[in-house]
């Protein structure tokens, strides 16, 4: 079916990372939260009105506009496993405490590297109200000698 945006043919397709970004895990990000901007309707009411939080906010991607309901947004080129990795234990106890604990949104994809066919390969929403504190699991805190040492995964 052809309309007047010939971007609709390939829903599946990402678009073009922005130059300034050169890690592969930067433009993963970049990618997949551009792809759930555009093509993503909201699974708890049906919108079309996701918006970005800022960058860094802990435990949240995504936001609908119209119902409010919040989304952590996890990519990964390989297949998830029986555990998704995620940030910081604490941040995410917390907002399992919170009244707005996130659902989450997990996305496979195949060929970010430049010049291939980019393309979103499968799209798992997992409802918040599955995420009790028994689930999650903290990591072992990074060693003395880490960038970042004593923090907890």
């Amino acid at each position: 079916m052809h309309g007047e945006d010939d971007s609709f043919e390939r829903p599946l397709g990402f678009e073009e990372p922005p130059a300034h970004f050169e890690s592969a895990t930067q433009i993963a990000r970049v990618l997949t939260e551009q792809w759930a901007l555009r093509w993503m309707f909201c699974p708890a009411c049906g919108a079309r009105q996701f918006s970005r939080f800022p960058n860094n906010s802990p435990v949240a991607d995504l936001r609908c506009g119209a119902c409010r309901e919040e989304f952590e947004l996890k990519s990964t080129k390989s297949r998830f496993g029986r555990k998704v990795v995620d940030g910081a234990y604490g941040s995410m106890r917390e907002r399992l405490a919170s009244s707005n604990n996130p659902n989450f949104v997990l996305l496979r994809y195949e060929n970010l590297e430049s010049g291939a066919s980019r393309n979103a390969t499968d799209l798992m929403v997992i409802p918040k109200h599955f995420f009790t504190p028994g689930v999650i699991e903290a990591r072992p805190p990074l060693s003395p000698s880490a960038r970042r040492a004593g923090w907890v995964g």
